[in-house]
C-alpha cells in the first residue's frame, strides 16, 4: 500500500492565496478580522478621561530612565562603579554592562521604601477611586521628594533658588521640584566625585611604589600598570572590596 503524506505548510498557504484570487466567492465566505482608528464622539466622559489618563501613562513610562537618572541613588552608584574600575585599571573589567546593571538592582533595592510608600498612598488609592488623578501624583511626589531632600545639600538647593529668582520659601514644601531635582543632581555628583577621589588614593599608591621600583631597576620599557595590577587585584581582595564598598554605599543613603 502507498504511503500518504500530508501536505506541507508552504503548499496549503499558496492554495489559500489561489483560491482568495480566483475564487471571489471563496474569499467572501471568510470573515477577516478589522482594525480602526478614528476619533469619534461619545456621551461618556469617563471614556474620554481614561484614553487621557493612557496617554499620560505612555508619557510618563517615556520619561522614565530619565526619571531614573535623575531623582534616584542610580547616579552616585553607576559613578562610583566606574571610577572603582578606572582606579584598578582592569580597563572593561567589570563590564559596563555588569556595573549598570549592579547599579540599578541596587537603586531598586535602596529606594524600595520610596516606591513602597508611593504605592501605598497614592496608586492603592487611585486604583480604588478613592483620589483622583491630580492628588495621586502630589501624593506619589511627597515620598520622593523626601528622599531627593535627605541627599541634597543646602548650598546646592540655595545656588538653583537664586538662579530661579523665586521669593526664598517658608519651608520645603514651598521649594517646587523644577528646583530640587538639579540641585539634587548636583550633590550627587559632589558625593560621587568624592567616592571616587577616596577609592583613587590606595591604588595610586600602588601605582606610584611600583613605578619608583621600577625606575629605580632600569626597567623603564617595562609599563608599571601591568606589574601594579595584580598588586591592586590582591588587595581589592584580601581588604572584600566589593563587600565593603557595596556596603558603604547602601547605608550612605540611610538604608
Amino acid at each position: 500500500m502507498r504511503n500518504k503524506t500530508l501536505p506541507s505548510w508552504p503548499t496549503i498557504i499558496l492554495g489559500l492565496f489561489a483560491g482568495f484570487i480566483l475564487c471571489p466567492d471563496f474569499a467572501n465566505a471568510v470573515t477577516l478580522p478589522t482594525l480602526q482608528i478614528g476619533l469619534g464622539e461619545t456621551q461618556n466622559p469617563k471614556q474620554v478621561s481614561v484614553l487621557i489618563e493612557i496617554l499620560l501613562l505612555f508619557t510618563v513610562l517615556s520619561m522614565a530612565p530619565a526619571i531614573l537618572l535623575m531623582m534616584t541613588s542610580f547616579t552616585r552608584l553607576v559613578i562610583t562603579f566606574s571610577f572603582l574600575r578606572q582606579a584598578l585599571g582592569t580597563q572593561q573589567v567589570p563590564p559596563t554592562q555588569v556595573l549598570v546593571g549592579l547599579a540599578l538592582f541596587l537603586t531598586v533595592f535602596i529606594m524600595t521604601p520610596v516606591f513602597n510608600q508611593v504605592n501605598t498612598t497614592a496608586i492603592k488609592p487611585y486604583m480604588t477611586e478613592q483620589i483622583n488623578a491630580e492628588q495621586a501624583l502630589a501624593e506619589a511626589a511627597k515620598p520622593v521628594r523626601a528622599f531627593m531632600f535627605k541627599q541634597t545639600r543646602e548650598k546646592d538647593l540655595e545656588l538653583f533658588l537664586s538662579l530661579a529668582k523665586t521669593p526664598k520659601p517658608k519651608n520645603k514644601d514651598e521649594v517646587s521640584t523644577a528646583v530640587l531635582i538639579p540641585s539634587f543632581m548636583i550633590s550627587e555628583l559632589k558625593t560621587a566625585f568624592t567616592i571616587g577621589f577616596v577609592l583613587f588614593l590606595p591604588f595610586l599608591i600602588i601605582d606610584m611604589v611600583v613605578a619608583s621600583i621600577l625606575l629605580s631597576m632600569g626597567m623603564m620599557m617595562l609599563p608599571p600598570v601591568m606589574v601594579s595590577l595584580p598588586f591592586k587585584l590582591l588587595l581589592f581582595v584580601l581588604v572584600d572590596g566589593w563587600y565593603l564598598i557595596v556596603g558603604s554605599m547602601v547605608k550612605s543613603f540611610g538604608v
